[in-house]
């Protein structure tokens, strides 16, 4: 569960809404008189995981609270071409003001859910879990973890407060693995804070100075081969969980799932994906 998460959308719901309407939405107000009601429906144009039907209705709540939403198909649920996500009923100018923020928020979560998907699928029957990364649309990360786990991915830390991961720089800075690992250690004694420590290694050698080191959770594989994954997970040998990380793919994420680690994750579950097209249609 993503932390603070309606805080979160209503500060997203109030910076948004004053970014796409401002002062008005003149061209309703041009022209769509401030009683009429009307019906529009949310049609999906490709194959894939839909999300964001749950967002799309507190936007037009948020909007106008009398905008009545009869939905049809739910978070999570197999979409095709032609499908009916949901009908809005209500006042036509509220239905306008929210058609381009919700095609915004549901096209793009709904590509996140679909990449995840694929991911997912890749490794189903494999014990190994699929994770998101920070690899996020700034002000939006919230919405875009949330579309993964609709994906059926798992939540990696929210930001740099929920969790201690000492990557490259931070070893490299601090001094060293030893150095930087009996640090953070320090740290979480000293701040009293319930963090979990991850190291990232480079290579072998760096997963026995970890291993060496201890007092972590986790060791992150970043850029290994398929073999020297392998490799670092005989080393491990369940004394601490393992990720892998860096240049995952469609194609080669079941390698990585059968070297026996227990996370795997992908930067392009949110930052290199395509929305799904869908349209928000005026019903007559």
């Amino acid at each position: 569960m993503i932390r603070n998460f309606d805080e979160q959308l209503q500060i997203f719901l109030q910076n948004a809404v004053t970014e796409d309407i401002g002062d008005g939405d003149h061209s309703s107000l041009a022209c769509i008189p401030p009683d009429a009601k009307g019906k529009a429906r949310l049609i999906i144009k490709e194959k894939g995981i839909i999300a964001g039907v749950d967002i799309a209705c507190k936007i037009f709540n948020y909007l106008d609270p009398d905008l009545n939403m009869e939905v049809h198909i739910r978070d999570g649920e197999i979409i095709q071409p032609g499908d009916i996500a949901f009908h809005a009923r209500g006042k036509i100018q509220s239905i306008l003001k929210g058609e381009r923020l919700v095609l915004n928020v549901m096209q793009r979560m709904s590509g996140i859910a679909t990449q995840t998907n694929s991911f997912v699928n890749q490794v189903k029957g494999l014990p190994v879990r699929v994770l998101d990364t920070r690899k996020t649309t700034p002000g939006v990360r919230f919405l875009e973890k949330e579309a993964v786990r609709i994906g059926g991915g798992v939540n990696h830390r929210m930001g740099l407060y929920d969790m201690i991961m000492l990557k490259d720089n931070h070893i490299d800075y601090a001094g060293g693995i030893e150095k930087s690992i009996t640090k953070a250690r320090e740290y979480v004694h000293r701040s009293g804070k319930d963090l979990e420590i991850i190291v990232e290694a480079r290579n072998l050698e760096d997963v026995r100075a970890i291993m060496h080191t201890g007092g972590i959770r986790r060791i992150l594989l970043d850029n290994f081969s398929i073999e020297d994954t392998r490799q670092a997970v005989g080393m491990i040998n369940r004394q601490y969980e393992t990720e892998s990380s860096g240049g995952i793919s469609l194609e080669n994420i079941r390698d990585y799932a059968a070297c026996g680690v227990d996370y795997i994750s992908v930067g392009s579950l949110t930052n290199q994906i395509r929305s799904l097209d869908m349209s928000l249609k005026a019903v007559k």
